[in-house]
C-alpha cells in the first residue's frame, strides 16, 4: 500500500512539473525593442532618397513616424566613470506615405524586433492634425491588435517628435507624459485621458471634441490647453488655452479637483478656492424656432489661501463675500470659453448638442446637419452656486 502511494506521489510530481517548463511562445527580452511612445508628423522638408527618386511621392503627403524604444542596452543602469550618462531610451524615425510601410522600414535601422504591446502614448503633430483627418492618420493604430486600446492620444503644438525628447537622460519621455496626465484629478487645466478606445467612438460620432495639447521646447515638455477637433472634418480646428480649458471643465462638470483664484474687491488681494466637488447641468430650452441653454453649476470647496489682512477666514461675512468672488470668476472663465468655441471656432466641444438631442429629439433631427453654425448663434446663460465648506485649520 505504501509503495502504491509512493507511485501516485511520483506521478503527481511529474504531472505538476510539466506546465513549469516555460512559455511556448516566449520572446527573449534582449532581442526586443519595446515601443513605449510614437509620434506622427507631416513631412514638408527633405525626405529620404527613395521618396525623392520616386515620382509617385511628388504630390503626396508624407508622414515622419518616430518610435521611442526601450531595449536591453538603454536600461543598463550606471555609466562609466567620467563619461556622460546615456539616454534611457532610443528614438528611431522613418518617413513614408503610410504608417505600416514606414514602421517596417525601421527594420533597416534597428537590430531589435519592435514590440508595441507596451505602447503608452501616441502624439500627433499640429500640421498633420490640421491637414489630414485623424480617422485616416490613425487607421493603422485603431486596427492593429498589438496596439493597446488604453494608450493615450495627445496633440503637439509644432512637431510631435519634440515631445519624445528630454534633457534628463535617465527619464523616459513617454512615461513622463502618462504620469503628467494623472494630474487631471488635481487641476482643471488638464483634460481627462483620451485613450485610443475612447477616440474611436468620438471619431464615428461626428461630434467635435478636445484632445490634450502638449508643447515641447529645449527638451522640456508641458501641457498647455487643448486641441479642438472638428467633428465633421476630423481635423484640428485650433487651440484652447489653459484658462479656456478651465472654463470648459466647469461647463461639462468633468473636473475632479483644482483651484480657482479670485481677488477681493476692496483690497485687490488674492483668495484661492480649492475644489472639493463640482457639478454641471446643461439645460436646453426650445421656444418655437428659438433655442437657448442654461448652464447650472454647483461647487463645494474650501479656502486654501487668502491674503486679505482685514478679514478672518472663519467670519461668515467674509465667506459669503468670497463665495461671490469665486462665482464671478467661474462665470468669467465660462464666458471666455464660450466666446472662443461659439464665435471663433464655431465648434461645440462641450456637449450642448448632445443635451438637445436627448431632450428634444425632433428638433435635433431638423438642425443636426448644421449644428455647429446654429450653436454659434444660440444664447447661453450661466448660473453658478459656490459653497465654502471649510477654511482650513487657521481661523485668522
Amino acid at each position: 500500500m505504501k509503495r502504491k502511494h509512493r507511485y501516485v506521489r511520483f506521478f503527481l510530481l511529474i504531472l505538476v512539473s510539466l506546465p513549469l517548463t516555460g512559455c511556448w511562445s516566449s520572446k527573449e527580452i534582449e532581442d526586443l525593442g519595446l515601443i513605449v511612445g510614437t509620434s506622427l508628423d507631416l513631412e514638408t522638408g527633405d525626405v529620404s532618397s527613395e521618396e525623392q527618386q520616386d515620382a509617385r511621392y511628388a504630390n503626396r503627403d508624407l508622414l515622419t513616424i518616430t518610435n521611442q524604444l526601450i531595449t536591453s542596452e538603454t536600461t543598463v543602469s550606471g555609466t562609466k566613470e567620467g563619461s556622460l550618462p546615456e539616454k534611457a531610451y532610443k528614438n528611431v524615425s522613418e518617413t513614408s506615405d503610410a504608417v505600416l510601410p514606414t514602421l517596417r522600414n525601421m527594420l533597416l535601422k534597428i537590430d531589435k524586433r519592435s514590440f508595441a504591446e507596451h505602447s503608452k502614448v501616441i502624439i500627433i503633430g499640429e500640421e498633420l492634425a490640421s491637414t489630414i483627418n485623424l480617422k485616416q492618420s490613425l487607421d493603422f493604430f485603431l486596427r492593429e491588435l498589438e496596439i493597446r486600446p488604453s494608450g493615450l492620444l495627445l496633440i503637439a503644438q509644432n512637431r510631435a517628435s519634440q515631445a519624445l525628447e528630454t534633457n534628463e537622460p535617465t527619464k523616459i519621455p513617454a512615461f513622463q507624459l502618462v504620469e503628467m496626465m494623472e494630474g487631471h484629478e488635481r487641476t482643471t487645466k488638464i483634460l481627462p485621458p483620451m485613450t485610443i478606445a475612447k477616440l474611436e467612438g468620438k471619431l464615428y460620432s461626428n461630434s467635435s471634441f478636445l484632445l490634450q495639447n502638449v508643447t515641447a521646447e529645449d527638451g522640456e515638455v508641458k501641457f498647455a490647453g487643448a486641441a479642438v477637433i472638428d467633428g465633421k472634418t476630423k481635423k484640428l480646428r485650433g487651440f484652447l488655452n489653459e484658462g479656456d480649458l478651465e472654463g470648459n471643465a466647469w461647463i461639462t462638470g468633468d473636473g475632479k479637483g483644482g483651484l480657482v483664484k479670485g481677488f477681493d474687491e476692496q483690497s485687490g488681494s488674492p483668495i484661492v478656492y480649492e475644489i472639493i466637488s463640482m457639478k454641471s447641468k446643461i439645460v436646453p430650452h426650445v421656444d418655437g424656432d428659438q433655442i437657448s441653454f442654461t448652464v447650472k453649476i454647483q461647487s463645494e470647496g474650501r479656502i486654501a489661501e487668502h491674503w486679505v489682512l482685514l478679514d478672518k477666514a472663519s467670519d461668515n461675512r467674509f465667506l459669503k463675500k468670497a463665495e461671490k468672488v469665486f462665482e464671478k470668476e467661474i462665470e468669467r472663465l465660462v464666458k471666455n470659453t464660450l466666446e472662443k468655441t461659439q464665435h471663433e471656432f464655431q465648434t461645440d466641444v462641450s456637449g450642448f448638442g448632445t443635451k438637445l438631442r436627448i431632450h428634444y429629439p425632433k428638433v435635433w433631427q431638423k438642425i443636426k446637419k448644421d449644428w455647429d453654425q446654429t450653436f454659434s448663434e444660440v444664447p447661453i446663460t450661466c448660473e453658478v452656486d459656490v459653497t465654502i465648506k471649510d477654511y482650513g485649520t487657521s481661523g485668522d
